[in-house]
């Protein structure tokens, strides 16, 4: 029974304790008088119990167990159930009010990716998101997650659909994923020793294999890597914030599914965290504003993945398939890297070897 109870809570409190010493009073054919007198307390207070005005305390609980013969913890029990029910129904009535909230959230993309479970009813499933983000009202999530529908590059692009409420829930699923992954302190020097070995990696096309290898790589050096798909209203291809003074977060959508986006920018969002400070939110949204932080970035991946000195051949670089992956053995990098380098640069149409590219699905996406 009291599992049951657990699990299902009426929108109307429970009776208070005070029914019950009623009931027993009854059998017992007192007054409240004679109760009153048995118990230590003046009339006016016993009157106020049962009503449930006074609650009942330890002491109370004690004299109740000497006088009606039930147990102190009973009487305790009792109270605290009919206390929470109380709140409880109060929370309902407030959370009834807040059911237009789901409205500003990708309600069933979250339930889909199993960021929430689905619920019959609206008053739950607003409890059930407050959940998720770890707040205890709406007002509270607004004042927690202000922040995307303020960032230049976040209003600048009007290509695509963009909604702070599906913003707000990646991000929070980043965090989540963050709070449970095992990390140690950062270690700058560690974290660029780490970028060097991934260049190779980027030739591993088996998501199965360069995914957890890049994500405990990268947890050694105090980076916390999340993959996470990101629901419709939110545009971002990235993502990069200070959890911690000792613990960064890179979130990746795998907005495009290819390997050179998925690879460009993830040395792009590790550029935020080795030079760009530990107090900004970075957001990547295609078409959004290009500001000096983001042109760093750019730059950074770009020269990391393809050097200087090795990028300037590109432009003479033959436009055949066995031309670029001669190069891109040549300077350790996978070729659909290449490809999408020389495209971006106007030296090959974008509709050209698109073939040495390695495209990705997620598994919610899978038939």
């Amino acid at each position: 029974m009291t599992e049951n109870l657990d699990r299902f809570w009426p929108k109307w409190p429970l009776p208070p304790p005070g029914e019950t010493i009623l009931d027993i009073l009854e059998e017992k054919n007192w007054t409240q008088a004679e109760f009153a007198a048995r118990a230590g307390y003046t009339t006016k207070h016993v009157s106020q119990l049962v009503r449930g005005r006074v609650a009942v305390t330890e002491d109370t609980a004690l004299r109740l167990e000497r006088v009606l013969g039930a147990s102190a913890e009973f009487w305790m029990s009792r109270e605290a159930k009919y206390r929470e029910a109380i709140a409880r129904a109060e929370e309902n009535e407030r959370l009834e009010n807040e059911t237009g909230w789901l409205k500003e959230l990708p309600l069933s993309e979250m339930i889909k990716f199993e960021w929430i479970e689905k619920c019959s009813g609206k008053i739950e499933q607003v409890s059930e998101c407050l959940k998720y983000f770890g707040v205890a009202s709406v007002s509270a999530w607004r004042l927690k997650y202000p922040l995307p529908s303020q960032l230049a590059a976040f209003r600048s692009s009007e290509k695509f659909e963009k909604k702070p409420g599906a913003v707000a829930a990646w991000l929070r699923r980043g965090e989540q994923i963050a709070e449970g992954h095992p990390c140690k302190r950062y270690d700058r020097q560690g974290f660029i020793a780490k970028l060097r070995t991934f260049r190779e990696l980027t030739n591993e096309v088996e998501p199965e294999v360069f995914v957890p290898r890049l994500i405990n790589a990268c947890a050694e050096v105090g980076v916390v890597v999340v993959f996470e798909p990101a629901p419709r209203g939110c545009p971002m291809t990235g993502a990069t914030r200070w959890l911690t003074p000792d613990k960064a977060l890179i979130m990746l959508s795998l907005r495009h599914k290819r390997n050179d986006h998925l690879w460009f920018g993830f040395f792009h969002e590790a550029a935020h965290i080795l030079f760009h400070g530990k107090r900004m939110l970075f957001l990547e949204i295609n078409g959004g504003m290009r500001d000096k932080h983001e042109r760093e970035a750019d730059d950074f991946a770009a020269n990391f993945l393809i050097p200087k000195e090795e990028a300037k051949t590109l432009c003479d670089l033959p436009r055949t398939r066995s031309a670029v992956e001669a190069f891109a053995q040549e300077i350790g990098v996978a070729s659909g890297i290449v490809v999408g380098r020389m495209q971006h640069e106007g030296y090959l149409p974008m509709s050209h070897l698109n073939g040495l590219k390695v495209s990705y699905r997620w598994r919610t996406e899978r038939s």
